[in-house]
């Protein structure tokens, strides 16, 4: 038994996570419709636990609970509140001790070798949100997937999918999928990591 990161992104053709501090995941150059949504909303219930670095986390925090039980909502977006409530999650922060919504906390100086050691006694797919988590894992070898979806936009400035690395990282395409608006679905496996089954 062993989880496997997966690092899962919307992102501009430039991969751009964010164009300014504080879209909060929410940039009105994302083309998120329903159908792209309910594929969002298919792949998160399949994972077996999501992995959320702080920033991301409290964008989350902030909205899907609430959204959870709103009726002016439409039910993809309810579907989601209750997939991310309900679904075990790890918070990774130094700076907060406690969270809610099935959540335990890790941080400290070995934050990645608890969440090395949270693999390895997980099964499936485990969610990863958070550029500079994300960059960790990498760095530690540990990452073994990435999940992105593309928004046709170039910005040409804002945060990055990653965080400077310094070697290249070689990547085999094992899926992909358009969807409305023009946003596209590549998932890769990194090399070196586990082998990873393409999703019927």
């Amino acid at each position: 038994m062993s989880g496997r990161f997966v690092y899962w992104m919307n992102v501009s053709v430039d991969l751009r996570i964010e164009r300014a501090p504080g879209e909060q995941g929410g940039g009105d150059w994302m083309r998120i419709g329903e159908s792209l949504h309910r594929e969002f909303n298919r792949r998160a219930r399949a994972m077996s636990l999501m992995v959320e670095g702080r920033t991301i986390y409290e964008t989350m925090e902030a909205f899907w609970p609430g959204a959870r039980d709103d009726e002016s909502l439409p039910e993809y977006l309810r579907e989601y509140g209750e997939i991310w409530t309900s679904m075990p999650k790890v918070l990774v922060s130094r700076t907060r001790d406690n969270a809610g919504h099935h959540t335990r906390v890790i941080g400290g100086d070995d934050a990645i070798g608890q969440l090395a050691l949270l693999r390895e006694q997980s099964d499936g797919d485990i969610g990863v949100g958070g550029a500079t988590l994300a960059t960790n894992l990498l760095r530690a070898g540990l990452l073994e997937e990435l999940l992105l979806f593309t928004h046709p936009v170039v910005l040409g400035t804002g945060r990055p999918l990653f965080d400077d690395h310094d070697e290249p990282v070689e990547l085999d395409l094992i899926e992909q999928a358009s969807f409305d608006q023009g946003v596209t679905m590549h998932r890769y496996a990194v090399r070196g990591g586990r082998d990873a089954e393409p999703v019927a």
